[in-house]
């Protein structure tokens, strides 16, 4: 087997990626949900941050909310395709990954909070 490099690596990467990335919208409610959330989040921190590091942190903490959102689809994929029966570490996997998307949102609020009230 051939190891790609270069260029034709970083291409075949991005393809990996914005396939990725269409399946999400097009199988992730959550996902969905939170990508129109950043669609109007994402301008709104351009217009409500005082400096450039407002605007990154806003713009970055939307961003980590569809990263781990992204990651904890990944996870309930790969325990879907184990199987459909109930087990327990399945069942820890993906509350796991569930908490960790409620963390994102969570140091997201957090974040939007301190910035918009100081």
């Amino acid at each position: 087997m051939h190891k790609t490099t270069g260029l034709t690596h970083l291409i075949k990467s991005t393809g990996y990626s914005l396939k990725g990335l269409k399946s999400a919208v097009k199988y992730e409610t959550a996902f969905r949900h939170e990508l129109l959330l950043a669609m109007v989040l994402i301008p709104l921190a351009c217009w409500l941050g005082q400096d450039k590091i407002d605007i990154a942190l806003m713009i970055g903490t939307v961003l980590m909310v569809l990263v781990v959102e992204l990651l904890n689809s990944a996870v309930e994929a790969v325990v879907d395709r184990i199987g459909t029966e109930y087990h327990e570490l399945s069942g820890r996997a993906k509350d796991l990954g569930s908490a960790a998307v409620f963390v994102a949102l969570t140091v997201m609020v957090i974040v939007w909070g301190l910035v918009l009230l100081f």
